[in-house]
This record gives structure tokens, sequence and C-alpha cells, in this order.
């Protein structure tokens, strides 16, 4: 039996509650503590322990789904693996992880369900999200301090500016965050403005073990105010990339979380 409502419902009601709703919202991430740009792995835990931590989180996706290519293992086949000790992370966030008797300090997991807790949980914690919304610059003063980034609508940005005309917008932020993977858009757009002297090399050829060791190892502030966690580390310093495993991108994000507390306590 369909619920009566005390007056009529109109359908000027449901899009009047949403663009309430989305507007109280959108005045209070104008101003971040920290804005993670990328939603895969290492970008949600970022956001995740961050936002736990009382700090003021924004994360930008290009895509209409958060996740990255968390969502899926490797060649279409639904698993994933996570490498000793970063099972310990999705057991936190109550996410089965089975070891894989063969080799030790393997376990294999569901990308959907870690996905979906991490998404769950990087919320609870009291980040904010925009999605479908493009990186397109970012906000620098003439000393080359970052203050935070440019974004546009991404489907805004797909039909080009020749076409639509539209601005971007400006969202400002103390700190952040590259996540954005093998495109590390943020350490490139530093490099366009002659921020970053060094040009991004994009990651190396396969070599699982050492991309692994060598991200969670570079993790941190490449430039001032600004941090690179994931796969954008590899795209950075140019090592290895590491394919269907995902042990480092999440232990690259809570590294990332830790070193950022400490630099904004300082």
């Amino acid at each position: 039996m369909a619920h009566k409502w005390v007056t009529p419902l109109r359908e000027r009601d449901v899009t009047r509650a949403i663009a309430h709703a989305h507007f109280r919202e959108f005045e209070q991430i104008i101003e971040n503590d920290v804005i993670v740009v990328g939603s895969g792995p290492s970008g949600l835990l970022c956001a995740r322990d961050l936002a736990a931590n009382g700090l003021r989180v924004l994360v930008i996706e290009q895509n209409l789904a958060l996740g990255g290519g968390f969502w899926s293992g490797g060649y279409l086949m639904n698993k994933a693996t996570i490498c000793d000790p970063a099972h310990k992370i999705l057991q936190e966030l109550s996410v089965p992880c089975t070891p894989v008797p063969e080799y030790e300090g393997m376990y294999i997991t569901d990308p959907p369900h870690a996905t979906a807790r991490l998404i769950s949980s990087m919320y609870d914690a009291g980040a904010r999200v925009l999605n479908l919304t493009k990186l397109v610059d970012l906000i620098l003063r003439e000393d080359g301090q970052l203050k935070g980034v440019v974004v546009n609508s991404t489907p805004v940005e797909a039909a080009g500016h020749d076409v639509l005309h539209i601005d971007p917008i400006a969202l400002e932020s103390t700190i952040v965050v590259d996540a954005t993977g093998h495109d590390a858009s943020v350490v490139n757009l530093l490099h366009q403005h002659k921020c970053y002297q060094h040009p991004v090399p994009g990651n190396g050829a396969m070599w699982v073990a050492q991309s692994e060791e060598l991200v969670v190892e570079n993790t941190g502030e490449i430039y001032p105010h600004c941090f690179v966690v994931g796969l954008a580390v590899a795209a950075v310093y140019g090592t290895p990339r590491m394919g269907p495993a995902f042990g480092s991108m999440l232990l690259s994000g809570r590294r990332g979380a830790e070193i950022i507390r400490k630099a904004l306590k300082e």
C-alpha cells in the first residue's frame, strides 16, 4: 500500500528538497582542510582517515562512480589480491579476506565488497564528495603557493570549452592530495605551471613486489602542500606498476593521511 502524505507530494517538492540539501552542503565544501583528487582505494582511505581525525575533507572524482579500479580484479575476474599487512585494513572495515594457502601473506577479497565498505566508511567519517567533477587547474599564488583546485563538470569538459563556454569554479584547501592514479593530474599541472620542475614519467613496466614497496615508501609531500598517494606515486617517480595487486594502494592511503596530519599540526 502506497504511503499517504499529509499533503499531496508534488514533483516540485522533490526537486526543492534535492536543491536545498545540495546547496547547503556545497557552501560547506568551498573551503577545506584537505582536497583529495581521485577516489580510488588510496584516495578513499586517505580521505577516510583524515576525516576521522576531524579534518574537513573533500573528495573530487571525475567519474560518476567512486572506487577507481578497485571494483574489479584483473582481466574481468572479480577477485583481488591483498598482501600482508594491508589485509588488516580491510578486516578493520569488516571486509572478508581469505588466505591463499599456496602463497604466504597473500589474501583474496571481493573488490565490490571492499570498495563499498571503503566508500561507506569514508562517508561515515565525515568526508564530502563531488563526483562527475573534473580537475582542470590549480589555485596558485605569485610565489607558487598551492591554495586549492579549479574544477568543472565532467560532461562540460568532455563537450569542450569551444562548444559550451562554461567557466570552472575554485575550491580552496590547505592541502591537495594527488590520488589520480596513472595520470598524476595534480603534479602534471604543477609541472605545467613550472612549479614542480621535473616532468612526470609515468609508471614503468609491471613488477609487483618492487612497485608495492616503492609506492608506500615514496608516498608523501611532492611539492609544498601537495601530497601523492597510490599509483600517482609510481607515475611521479617512474617506478613499476603493480597491476591487480591492491595492498600498497591501501597502505599508501593510510601513510599519506598520517603524514598529512603531522604536517598540518606543524
